[in-house]
């Protein structure tokens, strides 16, 4: 039983015995196999059965979620035939959005031709506003990185001036402190990634916020124009909203990846010390001398190498934004609109119909 549209079913870690559906990951795995794997229910059901992602699934089930797996084979019995059934109407409805947008866009350009200077001068208004109010937050992001990654090279400074006066102490000492000192300097390294992801992570809601905010104002200054037509309206501010906020989501995902590629950089440096800890003794001076002089500058390098990375993020998220706005700008002096326009409204309502749907169902019993 079971389509593999389960894939990010339950959301770990586990908490005592509860589990917690991620309706966002379920929506994604289902929208996944709408974009990549064709409209056909029956065909990608019948794939799927067969790909290893069904075994791997079916495996976490079994070893994950003992303590809860009346509620898993309960969720999994109604999640899979809804999903599968909102599977096949997914190519109606994208035909269905289609239409309905490119009829109410050519009557939204009929409707805004008599007015096209002002709806130019409004968005380009709306254009200024929004480069205007990025730009701190750009600041704001690069000051974040900076203040972040200063605080980490400053907390593992100590770590280099304590292996090179270790060097001066006999060779068993040495050894013998080596471990819990390449532990303790990946705890720093450790709490130090954690803490740059906390002070990064609040500026991507902070952006979705301002963007709600752009949008409202652009509504606001186009809705005069688009009396009779507001459901047009509506539709493309949507559509602009949904692009944005996907934006803000890509900076997050970035700023998180940014600093687990500067964990994953920085982790080999206590690995190394724990290397030498585990060698002959008589060859500890000799791999350790070179390592307490390359300690610091190793660091250093690394944290510029993730600041050059990171802090332009801002920017290119505000030149983002931009660039969506010229984009409906044009979509309302043509009348016609791209081929993601209708796949970025029907992917909202997918996640919309999975969360509700989910949202049906009790939570297990702690």
């Amino acid at each position: 039983r079971g389509s593999g549209i389960v894939l990010a079913l339950i959301h770990h870690p586990l908490a005592g015995a509860r589990a917690d559906v991620n309706p966002d990951e379920v929506a994604s795995v289902i929208w996944k196999y709408f974009t990549e794997l064709g409209s056909n229910a029956k065909e990608t059901v019948d794939q799927l059965q067969q790909t290893e992602l069904t075994k791997q699934i079916n495996t976490l089930l079994k070893t994950n979620l003992q303590s809860v797996s009346a509620y898993a084979e309960d969720l999994q019995e109604r999640l899979v035939p809804f999903a599968t059934e909102l599977q096949a109407r997914l190519a109606q409805d994208s035909q269905r959005l289609k239409e309905q947008i490119r009829r109410e866009l050519a009557e939204l350009q009929a409707k805004l031709a008599p007015y096209a200077d002002e709806v130019h001068q409004q968005i380009g208004t709306n254009i200024r506003q929004l480069q205007a109010k990025m730009s701190p937050y750009a600041e704001e992001l690069r000051s974040r990185v900076d203040r972040g990654a200063g605080e980490l090279q400053r907390a593992l400074e100590p770590y280099a001036t304590e292996l090179r006066d270790r060097l001066q102490d006999n060779a068993q000492s040495i050894q013998a402190s080596l471990s819990p000192y390449a532990d303790r300097l990946q705890q720093q390294i450790d709490g130090g990634v954690e803490s740059l992801k906390e002070r990064l992570a609040p500026m991507a809601d902070e952006l979705k916020a301002q963007v709600g905010q752009s949008v409202a104002e652009l509504r606001r200054g186009l809705s005069p124009y688009a009396q009779e037509v507001q459901d047009g309206l509506n539709r493309q501010l949507e559509s602009l909203t949904a692009q944005m906020e996907r934006a803000a989501e890509q900076l997050r995902a970035r700023l998180a990846t940014s600093s687990e590629e500067l964990r994953a950089q920085l982790s080999p440096l206590a690995q190394e010390l724990r290397e030498a800890a585990s060698g002959d003794t008589e060859s500890l001076r000799q791999r350790l001398g070179p390592l307490a002089q390359q300690l610091e500058q190793r660091v250093g390098q690394t944290l510029e190498a993730f600041r050059q990375q990171a802090a332009p993020f801002g920017e290119t998220f505000g030149k983002q934004l931009v660039q969506q706005l010229e984009e409906m700008r044009g979509k309302l002096d043509s009348g016609t609109a791209g081929v993601e326009d209708h796949l970025q409204l029907l992917e909202k309502e997918v996640r919309e119909k999975v969360s509700a749907f989910l949202s049906t169902i009790p939570p297990p019993e702690k």
